[in-house]
């Protein structure tokens, strides 16, 4: 692939994306839109980002070569880009950074945000906190129990947290929720939207703060192996932490890419959260993308062990990826993940969100005695101390044994 210019000036992947939204927000997000494009020539912006990414965020992060994982597999050599040593412990943050320096230009005086495995909203309360304004998090009520941890972290850092009981109680609809506050409060309100789904700019928005994962990724792993890596593989829920990582090399033909979603009992069955592999196209929160919906269109609940993975839609530009051929997408199942994280605290001594240990099942299924000599980056977007309680639970893990 050469040259790739996405998305087109109206927010479209191809055919996917675009901004299928009220007329309420409509003309918010055309001057969101226009004020995005400011910033990105705003050398005083992105001084003060690139500052904040160093000294605050804690970046670059380490690329680090999991030598026990690649011994175990016997296969390719394998690389952790550690985004889980980042402030607050995800990828989350560098995305809620540009966006609440966005915000602040705008004049904006209000935050609000999704979050569903609490990392976004941990993220979202941080940056709130430390540029002094009002925070408000809806959070499935489904989630705010398997996330105790993250809630207990996003009070403490002076977030409001909503209970969203519609639906699935997840994801999906604290995200419906957060879009119907935007619209009533649209003067003074910025919604800082965490994943690369929603209406245009967002997708494009969050894929480029979050590209500085891949760009550090290209400049560590050309310094250590004098080339670039032989496959990128990263998890997909909205699909934020894997365009971090897959954009800066998606003009690098030789680099193969690879999705991993969460699959939860099966791709198959009515408990899985597989937008790519189980999925077609259709509409979710303002943007055209592959989605999980019934023959009537209507959408359906998505399942995943994982709460940052429980969607039942993806970013356009994954759509767009997949369509092209540019990027393949497979699916995990909730055990395969479970299994890949406890190996993954065994061998390197890390102990990995439920996220990512999805794309370290793939990567240990799909590598095991294969691809000797190539190497692989594995986006390691967030650690496990969120998910504890619920992998203990799921394991059948007694603290008194």
């Amino acid at each position: 692939m050469k040259n790739y210019n996405q998305p087109n000036t109206l927010g479209r992947f191809g055919d996917y994306g675009g901004m299928y939204v009220s007329e309420t927000l409509m003309p918010l997000l055309i001057d969101l839109d226009q004020s995005y494009q400011k910033i990105q020539k705003d050398k005083k912006f992105q001084k003060e980002l690139k500052d904040l990414f160093k000294n605050y965020v804690g970046r670059p992060s380490a690329l680090h070569h999991a030598k026990n994982l690649s011994a175990y597999i016997n296969g390719p050599k394998v690389y952790f880009k550690r985004d889980e040593l980042n402030h607050t412990g995800a990828h989350k943050i560098n995305n809620c950074l540009g966006q609440i320096l966005l915000a602040k230009k705008m004049g904006k005086t209000r935050i609000i945000a999704e979050t569903g495995a609490g990392q976004h909203g941990v993220a979202t309360a941080t940056v709130c906190a430390l540029f002094g304004l009002p925070c408000y998090i809806y959070m499935g009520s489904k989630d705010i129990e398997r996330q105790k941890p993250n809630v207990f972290r996003m009070k403490l850092l002076g977030a409001n947290i909503i209970p969203v009981e519609s639906g699935s109680k997840s994801l999906k609809d604290a995200m419906n929720e957060a879009l119907r506050d935007w619209i009533k409060n649209v003067r003074d309100t910025f919604y800082i939207i965490g994943s690369t789904a929603g209406p245009h700019p967002y997708p494009k928005m969050v894929r480029d703060f979050q590209s500085v994962i891949g760009i550090e990724a290209r400049e560590q792993i050309l310094k250590i192996e004098k080339k670039l890596p032989d496959y990128l593989i990263a998890c997909v829920g909205g699909g934020s932490n894997a365009m971090g990582l897959f954009y800066p090399f998606l003009n690098d033909k030789k680099v193969q890419i690879i999705g991993v979603e969460a699959a939860g009992k099966g791709p198959k069955t009515n408990q899985t959260a597989a937008t790519m592999t189980s999925g077609t196209p259709g509409i979710l929160h303002g943007s055209y993308s592959y989605v999980l919906q019934d023959n009537d269109g209507q959408i359906k609940e998505a399942h995943s062990i994982s709460a940052g993975l429980d969607y039942p839609g993806v970013g356009p530009e994954h759509s767009y990826l997949k369509d092209i051929k540019r990027a393949k997408y497979y699916g995990v199942t909730d055990k395969e993940a479970l299994n890949a994280f406890q190996l993954c605290s065994k061998l390197e001594g890390i102990i990995p969100a439920l996220e990512p240990s999805h794309a370290l099942a793939y990567l240990v299924k799909a590598f095991k005695n294969k691809a000797k000599g190539k190497t692989i980056i594995l986006n390691l977007c967030g650690r496990g101390d969120k998910d504890l309680f619920t992998a203990a639970k799921a394991i059948g893990f007694d603290a008194d044994e």
